[in-house]
């Protein structure tokens, strides 16, 4: 009975994988769509627009929904054979495809006039950097410390990983699947944890790995600088592949600052790249193709007792809202897509705020660097 267990239990895996993988394969197909028609916006070819045919009929059909049915007990069964009657039987897994009958909605969420403050979990931390989520679990980092802790939202600990060289992380990130990344700047390296095994997945050399953005594609976002301390740059990579570079502007000119510093870096649904620069006190937002949209360099609404604008943090929402951290004003700005400038978390009794991470649900986390608390706020409704 425990190997019939496990072959279903294989079988529901590979249903579900499957389906998944043709999910992505569909997303990956809209993804380069949307890079194509960018390409054909900023092209000056006329004829690039008058030959294009659009898949927006194609993509709205959705695929069909798969239910797998969990296998059942029957503890009192019918007299099939000896064994059955002694513990009883499992019925066989079964697999039915129903027709996809979600239509596509524009949001209606819309920003609360006063966020609320769910929980508050205490890490124990002394210099909070960095959490990021996935499902219940909630991973943390912290400064000058080798361990990452995950935690449940009641802020139980629920199980502790070292990093490979025994060196502080400078980021994390969790991917679909929920395969833990975290970069390593002592030896250049990004590494994934997967049930409980680490293992290398890109190696640099001559540049340090900084923070770390899974994109919706399943494309991996790395913010880097170069072992001299004078150049940065985003550099997109596809499995172990480096697929993109963005470093430098139309005229030529640096997009980051060549310092070895935090620069968090998140993927907006409108597949812009939005990097927080606290060496020059701005956020950096570029397109698909690395073009620069526009800067933020903070407003004059939530700045106090002289403090600058020093963004730390960065994460995007369902709406294409942009959030980052500005820990010296103990806020958080709220951007729409465009830059401009919608409203400042300033309640929740915010203190040093600095790594961010918008879950599905639209539900912000927030990691304190002083107190080492995680605060999940609600913001929208």
């Amino acid at each position: 009975m425990k190997a019939e267990i496990e072959e279903q239990k294989s079988q529901h895996m590979s249903i579900l994988q499957k389906h998944l993988n043709e999910i992505k394969r569909i997303q990956s197909r809209i993804d380069k769509t949307l890079l194509n028609l960018n390409r054909i916006k900023e092209s000056n070819e006329v004829s690039l627009a008058m030959d294009y045919i659009s898949q927006t009929e194609e993509f709205s059909n959705l695929l069909p929904r798969v239910h797998v049915s969990l296998p059942t007990f029957n503890s009192k069964t019918k007299e099939i054979d000896h064994f059955s009657k002694l513990f009883g039987s499992l019925t066989p897994l079964s697999k039915s495809k129903k027709k996809n009958s979600y239509t596509l909605k524009t949001s209606t969420k819309e920003l609360l006039k006063e966020p609320k403050l769910y929980t508050t979990i205490n890490t124990r931390y002394d210099n909070l950097l960095g959490v990021t989520c996935f499902g219940a679990e909630i991973w943390t980092r912290t400064l000058k410390v080798s361990d990452l802790k995950c935690y449940n939202i009641h802020g139980s600990l629920m199980k502790t990983i070292q990093t490979k060289s025994g060196r502080m992380p400078n980021d994390i990130a969790v991917t679909d699947d929920g395969d833990l990344l975290y970069s390593d700047w002592s030896n250049g390296t990004v590494y994934k944890v997967r049930n409980g095994q680490t293992e290398e997945v890109i190696k640099l050399q001559g540049w340090t790995p900084i923070n770390l953005c899974v994109t919706s594609s399943g494309h991996l976002l790395v913010t880097m600088c170069s072992d001299d301390k004078n150049k940065s740059k985003v550099v997109r990579f596809s499995g172990l592949k480096e697929t993109q570079t963005i470093q430098f502007g139309d005229k030529g000119e640096p997009l980051y600052s060549g310092k070895h510093e935090t620069k968090y870096i998140s993927e907006n649904r409108n597949l812009d790249i939005c990097v927080a620069d606290k060496d020059v006190s701005a956020l950096v937002i570029v397109n698909h193709s690395g073009k620069v949209r526009f800067r933020y360099t903070g407003h004059p609404s939530t700045t106090k007792n002289n403090k600058s604008f020093v963004p730390y943090g960065i994460a995007t929402d369902s709406l294409g809202q942009i959030l980052t951290t500005d820990r010296e004003n103990n806020c958080i700005h709220i951007l729409n897509k465009d830059g401009l400038f919608l409203c400042c978390i300033k309640n929740c009794d915010l203190k040093s705020p600095y790594g961010l991470y918008v879950d599905k649900r639209d539900d912000l986390f927030v990691a304190e660097n002083y107190t080492g608390h995680v605060k999940k706020i609600q913001y929208m409704k």
